[in-house]
């Protein structure tokens, strides 16, 4: 099997927008195309079962300074 050295960028559209994911050791990206801020989750969230938790609280975080702006 080959190992994950270094980062995988692919894109994917969902509902009509393009979305580019980041694949590298440490974590997954997920961003709007064009955006630089998105929903980043760990592999160690993801194996412990918190990675619901993590995007949750960014989505709640984003939407927080978005208000405060």
């Amino acid at each position: 099997m080959t190992p994950l050295d270094k980062p995988i960028k692919r894109a994917l559209s969902v509902g009509g927008k393009t979305y580019t994911l980041t694949i590298d050791p440490k974590e997954l990206k997920l961003t709007e195309k064009g955006h630089r801020r998105g929903i980043t989750l760990s592999w160690k969230d993801i194996l412990s079962g918190d990675a619901g938790l993590a995007a949750a609280l960014q989505a709640s975080t984003a939407k927080l300074k978005a208000h405060s702006r």
